[in-house]
């Protein structure tokens, strides 16, 4: 199997995992938007609790360039730890969501 299908396959994983987490408040769902062609991934949650719209991304993530970024990540595991538990190397992995500046003081690809 290629590395963009093997890719695609564990961030869909990821998302399909925390898809089955509800919030403990409110009339929460998730929602996943999954874009294969375009190599977009997301997981948002969307409701209400009481009166109060509920609506926030929880992971956002792309493949551009042979390499998994990162825009958002709102997980307490971390996104890129789970991806390098799935035996992606830390430098196919950007922290998109850190400055480029930033970028090159940690473990993970700057771009």
């Amino acid at each position: 199997m290629n590395k963009l299908v093997t890719y695609r396959n564990f961030i869909l994983k990821i998302i399909h995992e925390y898809s089955q987490y509800k919030p403990s408040y409110g009339d929460v769902s998730m929602e996943k938007i999954i874009d294969p062609v375009r190599d977009h991934y997301q997981l948002m949650f969307l409701g209400w609790n009481k009166q109060q719209r509920i609506h926030g991304c929880i992971m956002h993530i792309n493949i551009r360039n042979d390499k998994i970024w990162i825009q958002h990540d709102g997980t307490e595991a971390g996104v890129a730890n789970l991806l390098v538990e799935m035996g992606v190397p830390k430098t196919d992995i950007v922290l998109a969501y850190q400055s480029p500046f930033k970028r090159r003081y940690t473990e993970f690809a700057v771009g």
